[in-house]
């Protein structure tokens, strides 16, 4: 009989952010039965998610962890394999001879590995910050290290609440996310638009996306950004595409934006902005740091 554990999360895939680490979405969970104690005492482990494999080692269980795909490249101890994480091969995964794998929902993927009597952890990206906490609890249950989990969550909580009340009240000043240097973005019904969210930023790119028919991830255009003016741009398209302070200050038009011209153009790592798990910190405090700045300058 195959072993999955608890709440496989049940979201559709976005395509937008596997531009970045495989998608990121808004996700909903559901319970399912997760076996024994002696069922989760996992010591083969393989993990197709970077999400995944940051959590893994957060919490302690990264000594399990024998393959990773090569997108799981953090932390640097994590074993990188050449499994493809954009399209997992089931031989090549069971080749490693799992007990589990780790990966994002992947409904075909997850039959053939039970069928095999491998163990599946199945995800997807939260919608809240909460879902956040629940899915490192959960890595916690299914690898044993229940307490390591809790206290990664509630070191996770302590530092971004510490993180939100040192930066600046930024109620009023816009901004844009930038995906890709095709112009995609978020809006603020997305979980990365609800960060930017906890600080008061105002995002431009709402109103493009007002129908819902873009799903919180609209392309936008030249004439929009530059008729939006956002007060601070940022880049999470730095490592896929070369974007920087200098090549949006390029673009037509764009030198006459007040982000470029007061200097708000900010350079983020794809990574993190696209990971949900423990480096979500970085995240908020990349943009915590930010607004500092903005504070003290202004």
């Amino acid at each position: 009989m195959s072993r999955t554990p608890t709440r496989r999360a049940s979201l559709p895939r976005k395509f937008l952010w596997a531009v970045f680490a495989l998608s990121l979405v808004a996700a909903a969970c559901t319970g399912s039965d997760t076996g024994s104690a002696e069922d989760r005492d996992f010591q083969r482990i393989v993990s197709i998610s970077p999400v995944g494999t940051e959590i893994l080692f957060a919490i302690g269980a990264g000594d399990r962890v024998v393959a990773v795909d090569q997108f799981s490249y953090y932390p640097p101890e994590a074993p990188v394999t050449d499994l493809d994480g954009w399209n997992p091969n089931l031989e090549a995964i069971a080749a490693y001879e799992p007990d589990l794998v780790v990966l994002q929902t992947d409904g075909d993927l997850i039959s053939g590995l039970e069928a095999l009597g491998i163990a599946v952890l199945a995800h997807d990206a939260p919608f809240v910050f909460e879902d956040v906490y629940a899915q490192i609890a959960e890595f916690g249950e299914v690898t044993g290290q229940v307490d390591e989990a809790a206290q990664l969550a509630a070191d996770m909580k302590a530092q971004i609440a510490d993180l939100i009340a040192a930066a600046p009240d930024a109620s009023g000043l816009s901004y844009y996310l930038e995906l890709d240097n095709t112009l995609y973005t978020v809006t603020s019904g997305t979980f990365i638009g609800q960060v930017y969210g906890l600080f008061g930023l105002e995002n431009v790119a709402d109103r493009a996306d007002a129908d819902g028919t873009s799903y919180g991830y609209p392309q936008l255009s030249d004439e929009y950004l530059v008729d939006a003016n956002p007060d601070v741009i940022f880049l999470a398209d730095t490592l896929c595409c070369d974007q920087n302070a200098a090549t949006v200050a390029a673009r037509p038009g764009w030198d006459e934006l007040t982000a470029v011209q007061t200097g708000r153009v900010v350079e983020l790592s794809d990574d993190i902005v696209s990971r949900w798990g423990p480096r979500l910190v970085d995240f908020i405090a990349a943009i915590s740091d930010v607004l500092r700045d903005i504070g003290a300058a202004s």
